[in-house]
Formats: structure tokens, sequence, C-alpha cells
């Protein structure tokens, strides 16, 4: 099994799905619902889409675990990623978010699921520096190299790189961190629409990064320990080719297999080319999620991929300590409260 590839995932059934209007200034991905669509009808087709893709991630063998949320306040909170980041050894991370009408998707019982089910030894939390105007948007603002522990990163105001090199100091990752623009000179919102790490291959798209020479560093610390690197277009990356995710599935004889999991849309934008080499280590998942991505996200920020390991049936945790990755941050984890939010 690869560090790189989490063997479970956590969705976020949100019932009450619309594209966020907070979002939507810097967002060059985010779209209108068409005209005449209810909020209604945008839920519940939303909805649809949400549950095709845990089943098909069940179908592939990943383990996926389902939290409902029926909070219309919540309109992005089918984006789990954003707020929550598992790592190997036990460690878990809670991270400040931009909008303000975000912070509250953050939820102690997914914390105390992770706790009771997988083994988790500490938890970070930087949600405090949200009062300061400070933003890490979890692995929406990062893209991790879990086997080569580097910390790819597109800056912007939702990816502060001194919280970044925090983040990477207490995590143990290197951080590499880069403009990319889109043709327009628009900033990229969050690195994960425009660059996938698996195990043995990554799709990115290097043409967004103007800084040549930072372009070919990133090239060339990707591909460092044989990893092939697929180069995607701007096109593909407006049809959400970059945002999938590699994770680990089982046949249905019981062994392990690897799955890049992407939307429909991303799948149909990829040339036969690049497809055969994701598929010499992956085999494709694609789910059709045309509404969620109405938000500017799509697959990949749907999932939060689970990098723990897990308890023993029967085994009671023991407590565990939440720390603040920032002096200043006054928020900690107890189980019943995250960052003054349930």
């Amino acid at each position: 099994m690869s560090a790189q590839a989490p063997s479970a995932v956590i969705l976020v059934r949100a019932e009450r799905f619309v594209p966020n209007p907070a979002t939507a200034a810097d967002n060059a991905f985010q779209a209108r619902t068409p005209a005449g669509q209810s909020e209604q009808a945008t839920a519940a087709k939303a909805l649809a889409e949400m549950d095709a893709l845990a089943e098909a991630l069940r179908e592939a063998g990943v383990r996926v675990h389902v939290f409902d949320d029926q909070d219309h306040t919540r309109p992005d909170s089918v984006f789990p990623n954003n707020w929550l980041s598992t790592h190997a050894g036990g460690m878990v991370a809670v991270y400040p978010m931009y909008a303000s009408n975000r912070r509250h998707e953050r939820r102690a019982d997914v914390l105390e699921m992770l706790k009771s089910s997988y083994r988790v030894q500490t938890i970070v939390d930087y949600s405090g520096l949200e009062p300061d105007g400070i933003f890490l948007e979890g692995t929406g603002a990062m893209v991790l190299d879990h086997v080569s522990r580097v910390a790819y990163t597109a800056v912007s105001h939702r990816a502060d790189t001194h919280v970044l090199e925090r983040f990477c100091t207490d995590f143990g990752y290197e951080p590499m961190a880069f403009d990319a623009v889109d043709a327009g000179g628009v900033p990229v919102y969050h690195t994960n629409v425009i660059a996938c790490i698996g195990t043995d291959v990554a799709m990115i798209a290097l043409e967004m990064i103007p800084d040549l020479a930072r372009r070919e560093q990133v090239r060339e610390r990707l591909s460092v320990n044989g990893r092939q690197v697929v180069e995607l277009t701007e096109e593909q990356i407006r049809e959400f080719a970059g945002n999938a995710v590699e994770l680990c599935g089982r046949t249905p004889d019981g062994r392990r297999s690897y799955v890049m999991a992407m939307s429909s849309r991303a799948r149909r934008s990829l040339r036969p080319d690049q497809v055969a080499v994701i598929e010499q280590s992956c085999t494709l998942v694609d789910v059709d999620i045309p509404t969620i991505e109405l938000a500017g996200g799509s697959v990949r920020c749907m999932i939060a991929g689970v990098h723990l390991d897990r308890r023993p049936p029967g085994v009671v945790p023991e407590p565990t300590p939440a720390v603040a990755a920032i002096d200043e941050n006054p928020h900690t984890v107890d189980g019943r409260d995250v960052a003054g939010d349930a």
C-alpha cells in the first residue's frame, strides 16, 4: 500500500447544496446555476451526484465514511478537504478558511469518528488564525506528496506561505510554493484544481506556472523518484482534469488496486495518450457531477482522505491531545467543539 493513496475517505452528504456566493469573487471555476432552476432542484441533483460518487468508490473497494449535513448555511460543506487533513503517524490538521460562511463546516463528529475508528495521536488546529486574515485551506490549498514529503502550493490569499511553512514544520513536509495564473493573469484559487499527485503518476498544468525556472523545479521535483508527469493544458484544467485523487481500493477477489477518481467531465477532457499513462498504474473511476462542479470544485475537493491506521475492533481509544499550532491560537479540539463550531 502506497502512503500516497488512502484506502478510506470522508464524504459529506450536503442536502442543502448551492454554489456559494461568498466564494464566487476569487473562484474563476465557479459558475451560475442554470436559469430557472430552483435551489431545491439544484440541491436534489447535487445529492444524487454525491451518492453516485460514494457508490462508485465503494464498488472500487474504497472504504467510505459519509456524514449527512442538512444545514442550509453551509453551501460548500460537500468539500471537507478544505478544513481537514489526516497524516500517517496519527496526526490530523484543522485549517483556517477564507470564507466566513465556510468556517462552521468544521465538525466535531468527524473528528470523533476518526479518533474512535483510527489511531489519532494529535490534532493540530490552525483555525485560530482566521481573525487575523491568514488562511491555508487544507488539501485544496496544498497538494501533498506523502511519499517524498513535499507540499506543492499555488500562492493565493487562501494559501498563506507563513502558515504553509508552519504546517510543513509541524507535519514534516518540504514547502514548494509557486505562483500559478490563468491566461488572463488571474491567480489560481486552489492548487488542487491544477495538480494531482499519485504514487507513480502526477497530473499538473505546468504551463500555468509563469516563472519558467520554478516550473522546471516543480517538474523535476515531481519526477525525481521516477513518477511520470502528465502535463495538462489550461483548457483541461477548466474541465477539472487536475482535480483528481488517487485512492487505494480492492478488486472483487480482494487484491489491492489503485484507482484515480475524477469527474466524467474531467475524464472526457483527457487525450488517449494521457489516459494510457495514468492507466499504467491506476484504474480510472469517473462520476458525472455537473451540479457540484458549478461550485468550482470537483471530485478531489469532495474527498478528505484518511491516511491513518485503523484501530482493532473493540479497542477503546486513548484521549487525543489537541495542539494549537500557532501560539496565539486560543482554540483546541476536545471531541465536542472545533474552534467554537459544532
